[in-house]
Formats: structure tokens, sequence, C-alpha cells
């Protein structure tokens, strides 16, 4: 009776530390998306620099997470995809589960 005891007082600390901690890390839900709770931070102005061609698009600069922060990735200049002409940029998004990030992509 007293290890039945014992392993639900851990089984009991183990669920509040769970839930404890859930408001601070991203939760992992489905494949290759992650809900974040903090807002992203505001976009930064970049500089863009000259084209290396003209066929070249400018890619910008987004906020990236990498637990535990926000990290800026800088902007770029790429050629489009074959049989793409237009770079569709990514996006942080909102739903009731917090923040999450859209890629960007060539359509």
């Amino acid at each position: 009776m007293k290890r039945k005891g014992i392993r639900s007082a851990i089984a009991l600390a183990g669920l509040t530390l769970g839930v404890a901690c859930a408001g601070y890390y991203p939760a992992r839900v489905g494949i290759g998306v992650t809900y974040i709770v903090r807002t992203p931070p505001p976009e930064r102005v970049e500089v863009i620099s000259v084209a290396p061609s003209p066929a070249h698009v400018w890619i910008s600069g987004y906020w990236a997470w990498q637990n535990p922060d926000y990290i800026w990735v800088p902007g770029r200049w790429e050629r489009p995809a074959p049989g793409h002409r237009r770079w569709e940029p990514g996006r942080w998004r909102h739903d009731h589960k917090g923040w999450y990030w859209v890629d960007g992509r060539w359509r």
C-alpha cells in the first residue's frame, strides 16, 4: 500500500511540473508545426542590396523560433525555382493554440 502511495505522489508531481512548464515552452503539434506562446518581435527594417541579376528576387528576412527565443534570419536574393515567378513570403499566424510559422514558397 505504501509503494502505491509513493507512485501516486511521483505521478502527481510529474503532472504538476508538466502543466507548470507548458506556458513557457513551445508545444510540438502535428508534423512540422510548433506553437509558441510569445508574440514574435516586430519585423526588422533591412537594407536591400543591388540584385545580382535581373532574374533574382528579394526574399525578406524573418523571425524564426530557435528555442528558447526568436532569432533573425536575414533577407537574401534568390533565383526563382524553375516554372515559378513569384515568392509568397512566410508569415507568423496566430490561433487559439498560439503562434506558428507558415513557410514561404514559390508560386
